[in-house]
C-alpha cells in the first residue's frame, strides 16, 4: 500500500499541468489574417495608404503568438507547413480580388459592361463638344479674341482700353481650376488598372481646361493604386495636400467671384455680347460649366477614399462652382493625418 502511495505522487508531479496561457492572445491564424487583411485592402484601394508600422505590428503579433501556442504543446515549435502557407496565400488573393471588384464597383459582367457605357457616353461628350467648339461655336469677332488674349496674358502694354471686369474675373478663375482639379485627382483619382498616368492630362488641363480632363475620364479605372508614407512627403503630394495652399485657392476663388460680382450691369450686359459673338469666350464659359459639373463626382469620389463620413455635408456645396470644391479641399482631412490614425489602433493593441 506504501509503494502504492508513493507511485502515484511521483505520476501526479510528472504530470503537473502548465500554467494556463491568457485567453486574450490572438492565435496565430488570427494574426495572420489581420496582416492579410492590411496587405490585400492596400492592393484594392481601400484603404487608400499602406501603413507601415501596421505591418511591423501585425508581424510582431503573429510571432507571440506564435510562441505562446507552442509553448504547451509536445516537442519543439515548428514552422507552418507548406500546405498551410499555400492556403493562407490562396485565402489573401480570393480576398484581395474580391476587395478590388468591389472598389471599383464592377461587381462582374453587368458592372464591366456598365463601366463601357459610361467611358463610351463620356467620349460622345466630348467629341460632340469639340465639334461644335470648332465648327458651331460663333465666331464673328476673330481679331478682338486675338487682342483680348495678348490683353489678357499681358502681351500688351497699357494702351487706355478697359478690359471687361467680368472676363478677366472669369479668365484667373480659369487659371485656378487645374490645381483644383489636381488636388482632386492626385492620389485618389489615379487609376491602378489602365496605368494611365493623370499627371499629363493635369498639365494640359492648364491650356485646354475641361477639353483635356474629359479624354482621362475616359480611360479612368478605379480603384487607385495604394500609396505610403514616403510618397506623401514628396513632390507634388506634399504641395498638393497642404492646407496653405488650399487656403490660398480658396481665398483667391472668392475674391474674384467678388470682384465680378461688383462688376455693373453695363459689364454684364456686355459680357453676354461677348459670350454671342466670340469664339474665345464662348469656349471658355463652356470649359467652365464643364469643370464644374464634373467637380462634385470628384469631391465624391476623393471623400470615399479617404473615407471621410464627417464630410457628407459638403456634398451639396460641392453643387456650387469653384467655391463648393475648393471649399472641401480647404476643409478635408489629409492624408498624413489618416495614416497616423490607421496605425494608432495597431500601436494600442502592441501595447
Amino acid at each position: 500500500m506504501a509503494s502504492s502511495s508513493s507511485t502515484y505522487l511521483v505520476l501526479t508531479c510528472s504530470r503537473a499541468p502548465l500554467a494556463p496561457l491568457p485567453r486574450s492572445l490572438p492565435s496565430p491564424h488570427v494574426a495572420r489574417t489581420a496582416l492579410a487583411g492590411i496587405t490585400s485592402g492596400a492592393r484594392a484601394g481601400a484603404p487608400l495608404f499602406v501603413s507601415l508600422a501596421a505591418c511591423r505590428t501585425a508581424g510582431r503579433r503573429r510571432g507571440w503568438a506564435q510562441i505562446c501556442r507552442d509553448s504547451s504543446l509536445q516537442g519543439p515549435p515548428s514552422a507552418d507547413s507548406p500546405a498551410q502557407e499555400q492556403e493562407d496565400k490562396k485565402k489573401r488573393e480570393a480576398v484581395a480580388a474580391a476587395a478590388a471588384r468591389i472598389a471599383s464597383g464592377s461587381g462582374g459582367g453587368g458592372g464591366k459592361l456598365s463601366d463601357w457605357t459610361t467611358s463610351v457616353l463620356i467620349f460622345g461628350i466630348w467629341a460632340g463638344l469639340m465639334y461644335y467648339i470648332f465648327q458651331l461655336a460663333p465666331n464673328q469677332t476673330p481679331y478682338r479674341d486675338t487682342y483680348f488674349l495678348q490683353k489678357l496674358l499681358n502681351l500688351k502694354g497699357d494702351d487706355g482700353f478697359r478690359m471687361n471686369e467680368v472676363l478677366v474675373a472669369l479668365w484667373y478663375i480659369m487659371g485656378l481650376w487645374p490645381l483644383v482639379y489636381s488636388m482632386l485627382l492626385l492620389p485618389t483619382g489615379r487609376s491602378s488598372k489602365s496605368k494611365i498616368p493623370v499627371l499629363p492630362f493635369l498639365v494640359l488641363s492648364c491650356i485646354g481646361g475641361a477639353y483635356a480632363l474629359i479624354p482621362y475620364f475616359v480611360l479612368w479605372k478605379p480603384p487607385p493604386p495604394p500609396i505610403d508614407e514616403d510618397e506623401i512627403e514628396r513632390w507634388p503630394l506634399k504641395f498638393l495636400e497642404s492646407k496653405l495652399t488650399a487656403g490660398v485657392v480658396f481665398a483667391l476663388g472668392i475674391g474674384l467671384i467678388i470682384y465680378a460680382g461688383k462688376a455693373g450691369g453695363d459689364d454684364w450686359k456686355e459680357f453676354i455680347r461677348y459670350f454671342r459673338e466670340s469664339k474665345f469666350i464662348h469656349a471658355t464659359c463652356l470649359d467652365f460649366t464643364l469643370l464644374s459639373t464634373f467637380s462634385p463626382f470628384w469631391v465624391y469620389n476623393d471623400m470615399t477614399a479617404r473615407r471621410w463620413k464627417n464630410g457628407s455635408w459638403l456634398l451639396p456645396l460641392a453643387l456650387i462652382p469653384f467655391v463648393g470644391p475648393s471649399l472641401y479641399l480647404l476643409l478635408r482631412p489629409s492624408l498624413s493625418s489618416l495614416l497616423a490614425a490607421s496605425a494608432s489602433p495597431s500601436d494600442e493593441i502592441q501595447k
